[in-house]
């Protein structure tokens, strides 16, 4: 099943974590995640945890006022789970769905919320993902007056054609218009998601879009290859045939368009497929890459506190309902120190900063000289992926691990 939770060990009502997860933190940055799962329509694509108001109904603990309710309540869980000696929170991340369709006063409510229970570090980076049919120059500011100061909004395409296969609702220049908007709301980083390799999208469509987001000039741009989901409308126009799926070896040209084209305009990668301007890397998203802690608040939401993972219901009508007495977990798994290594070298492979050698053991540090020799990697210590080896980064942390 698409999107589908795993099983995992049972996880207590009163969301109680082990006192050696307790122990560690502070060790590293803490962040707090709010899925928001609620969309004005389903993309094609699209295989997250989200619900259009039609799917929903009118169901009991559906509603946007249930699930604030119930947001609500997890904030004050996690306050009293963490305890007296929680850290202050050095990254807040509304996600989605579509955040931006909670009114914006309504969003920042949430953040006034979080406040009440949890100190948040001087520079805290807070984040909204937005569509960018979702927000208005004047919404754009009650955020950035509410204390949102990263906005991250999803442009995938400037082509209508490609922008139609997406089934995405806005018009072509919209993204473009929201940067400016966002600039002019005061906000202090700003971000576009582009999405390359679409059944129709030639070359010179991908090279299209990235010319128009590196002239709104944004702080920080994502390029992330199409994954055609089991389940999803685009995957059933695929395997029916209708069109085709993407093709590796286009994937691998576009990547290097982009990555040529962004770094001529002075973003640097500094994860596989995220650039910045210097001084603008989601520090939210590195906390997940470089296994930092943090809480997942909202229906389907992960969260990992000092090697304890665990996943809450997925239908907001469950979350509400699990809130109203007990923790919305619906599972939970206690990570070895082996799986824990695995998963540092899963994901620290991919960072520009590198991989330090001391995680590897003895099969794995050998892999190393051949994947230097065929020019995946560099550096002694730690270990640097070439853009080469950025195009096959799977099959360099498979030889890792």
């Amino acid at each position: 099943m698409p999107g589908a939770l795993p099983e995992g060990l049972p996880a207590p009502a009163s969301g109680e974590l082990p006192a050696t997860a307790l122990a560690e933190l502070g060790r590293r940055p803490f962040g707090l995640y709010v899925h928001v799962p609620f969309c004005a329509s389903r993309c094609g694509y699209c295989d997250f945890n989200t619900y259009t108001a039609a799917e929903l109904g009118a169901e009991p603990g559906t509603s946007q006022d249930a699930y604030l309710a119930a947001v609500s309540s997890e904030v004050r869980l996690a306050a009293r789970v963490l305890g007296p000696s929680r850290p202050p929170v050095a990254t807040v991340f509304f996600g989605g769905g579509t955040p931006t369709l909670l009114a914006p006063d309504v969003l920042t409510g949430i953040l006034a919320e979080v406040r009440t229970w949890f100190d948040l570090e001087p520079g805290c980076e807070v984040t909204t993902e937005a569509n960018p049919e979702s927000v208005t120059a004047d919404s754009l500011a009650v955020l950035r007056d509410g204390g949102i100061n990263r906005v991250s909004f999803g442009m995938q395409s400037i082509v209508p054609h490609v922008l139609r296969v997406l089934e995405r609702r806005h018009s072509p220049g919209r993204a473009v218009d929201a940067v400016s908007w966002a600039r002019q709301a005061g906000f202090s980083s700003v971000s576009l998601d582009l999405i390359y390799g679409t059944p129709g999208e030639s070359v010179a469509d991908w090279e299209e879009s990235l010319r128009a987001a590196i002239a709104a000039a944004p702080d920080h741009v994502s390029a992330y290859s199409l994954i055609v989901e089991e389940g999803t409308r685009l995957g059933h126009r695929v395997s029916r045939g209708e069109m085709p799926a993407p093709d590796e070896d286009d994937l691998a040209d576009k990547y290097t368009v982009a990555d040529d084209l962004l770094a001529g305009a002075g973003y640097a990668w500094y994860e596989v497929s995220n650039w910045a301007r210097p001084g603008h890397a989601c520090r939210h998203n590195l906390g997940y890459w470089l296994s930092a802690d943090w809480w997942g608040i909202g229906p389907g939401a992960h969260s990992h506190v000092g090697g304890v993972r665990w996943w809450n219901v997925r239908h907001p009508r469950d979350y509400a309902a699990a809130l109203a007495s007990r923790s919305p977990a619906a599972g939970r798994e206690l990570l070895t120190a082996a799986e824990r290594r695995t998963e540092r070298v899963l994901l620290e492979s991919r960072l520009s900063t590198g991989l330090p050698v001391g995680l590897l053991g003895a099969e794995a540090r050998r892999a190393l000289a051949g994947l230097r020799d065929d020019g995946l990697v560099d550096g002694a210590d730690p270990v640097v992926l070439t853009r080469r080896g950025r195009l096959l980064a799977d099959l360099v942390a498979r030889d890792l691990t």
